[in-house]
């Protein structure tokens, strides 16, 4: 099975990528996982306090996750995973490509902004030829409509 690894995150763009994937592995009898990064710089306090932290940041992401869940059970048939991991982004997002050799596309969102499209974005296409799988890059303002013609 090919699994297309989405990166969970605050920003506004991550609906359309989120979007992608789950419409592009129900077309293709593929799989989603996705993938929430808590950056390390959340947890540079006392250890009690971090790991307080650490638990809350958790929370959340399994909370903003299950959104994304069950709207891709019940609109796409699709059972995605959750993966946490803990570090710096680009870093996190090589090692899961690395250590799941189901992955077979990394989805981005990109911002529709005048500042850019967003940092993770830039850093990812600027290496893409050095990247072990292909990189979709999902525009914020593409329409449900568009989305669905285009999977």
């Amino acid at each position: 099975m090919r699994k297309f690894l989405v990166i969970l995150d605050d920003s506004r763009e991550c609906l359309n990528a989120m979007r992608f994937a789950a419409m592009r592995a129900a077309h293709s009898k593929g799989g989603v996982a996705i993938l929430s990064i808590i950056p390390p710089e959340e947890f540079n306090h006392w250890i009690g306090v971090g790991d307080i932290m650490r638990a809350e940041a958790r929370e959340r992401i399994e909370a903003h996750f299950e959104v994304f869940a069950k709207w891709m059970r019940d609109r796409q048939g699709i059972e995605p995973e959750l993966v946490i991991r803990e570090g710096e982004p680009y870093e996190q997002i090589l090692t899961q490509i690395r250590e799941d050799p189901e992955i077979g596309v990394l989805v981005l969102g990109a911002a529709a902004n005048k500042s850019g499209p967003g940092p993770l974005v830039s850093h990812m296409s600027r290496n893409a030829g050095s990247l072990p799988v292909p990189v979709t890059i999902v525009p914020e303002d593409l329409s449900k409509e568009r989305l669905e013609a285009i999977t």
